[in-house]
């Protein structure tokens, strides 16, 4: 028992001063948050697509992945707007096994968490850098959320997590759109408190601040499945879940209702290849009904180069080591059903 106290971390200052994002790079970031905010708000009637591997693992495998996304984004521009998953931490259920690039940069190696915020910083800037692409990232530890603030165009709250008194308060410090999962559970009250509590002010302790926010108008819901009491999974992207979640969100006048739904995890089954027919059954959802065609905004899929998963150590060049993801081919196929389908 007991804890030692290894190292010292650095403090987000001294990482953002030793990284810093270039003035270019914070103006292309700029233009695409309000973008994307136009999109919640609905000024934009364009389709979210937050796509990318389970978790980032290989930062060369993560940008070879986004480069292949940033060419699809340049067709489907007048219909999507997407945004590459770089999620640099991964939640386990027991405790066991890769927990992201922030603790291991090197997933063969020992965590090293100092090395960890250095390789997840310099990651995200070298994808906005080299493809005019901020990304979403899991907001796993809310305390992690100052080291990425500045490059960061969407974080989600995940299932695990939504309940947490902190990383609501968190989340309604954030300058951009912070999506919250309904818990596995399923239970809706939850994730629908937890954006009402995002979307307020608040005074709270955070990093050995004094912190105050005037709340986040953009924490808006996801949609990921739920687990029973028995193991199994239930799906709640169906027709009569998504109007459900709609009349509920509408009763509560939240600001700026929005729904994305998670293509994966208790969704499909955890079958990753499930994901495009999930995709095309939302969007025919949302085609069919004038409140969800305002209210969903867009899909969450995870998908790598090579399609599967892979164990730690095999070495298999942009395949995910957690959660099984589609192949690009697969990928880009879907991509371009999307925003045909999106665009009806």
């Amino acid at each position: 028992m007991g804890m030692e106290f290894v190292k010292k971390i650095p403090t987000a200052d001294e990482i953002r001063s030793r990284l810093p994002c270039p003035a270019s790079l914070a103006r292309i970031k700029r233009e695409r948050d309000e973008a994307i905010r136009r999109v919640f708000s609905g000024e934009d009637d364009r389709f979210l697509l937050i796509i990318g591997p389970c978790s980032a693992d290989n930062e060369d495998a993560v940008c070879e992945y986004i480069a292949r996304l940033a060419a699809v984004q340049e067709k489907v521009e007048d219909a999507l707007i997407v945004i590459p998953r770089i999620y640099t931490n991964k939640p386990r259920t027991t405790g066991e096994g890769y927990k992201g690039m922030a603790h291991q940069p090197d997933p063969g190696k020992d965590a090293d968490l100092s090395a960890g915020i250095i390789a997840i910083r310099r990651l995200h800037i070298r994808a906005l850098g080299e493809f005019c692409m901020p990304a979403a990232d899991e907001m796993l530890y809310p305390e992690n959320y100052a080291y990425l603030a500045d490059v960061l165009a969407y974080n989600a709250v995940g299932a695990r997590s939504v309940e947490d008194q902190q990383h609501r308060l968190t989340a309604s410090g954030v300058d951009t759109p912070v999506g919250m999962k309904n818990p596995t559970s399923g239970d809706l009250s939850v994730m629908l408190n937890s954006i009402k509590a995002a979307q307020m002010g608040h005074t709270f302790i955070y990093n050995g601040w004094e912190a105050k926010t005037t709340g986040n108008p953009y924490a808006h819901a996801i949609l990921r499945g739920a687990v029973d009491t028995y193991g199994r999974n239930i799906p709640n992207y169906h027709y009569e879940d998504l109007i459900n979640l709609a009349k509920r969100y509408l009763d509560l006048k939240l600001e700026n209702p929005a729904i994305i739904v998670d293509t994966n995890h208790a969704n499909s089954m955890k079958r990753f290849y499930e994901q495009p027919r999930i995709a095309l059954e939302v969007l025919a959802s949302r085609n069919y009904d004038a409140v969800l065609k305002k209210t969903i905004k867009g899909l969450m899929i995870e998908s790598y180069l090579v399609e599967g998963r892979q164990r730690v150590g095999e070495n298999v060049y942009g395949k995910s080591i957690t959660d099984a993801c589609l192949g690009w081919e697969d990928t880009k196929r879907l991509i371009y059903d999307i925003a045909e389908k999106a665009l009806a």
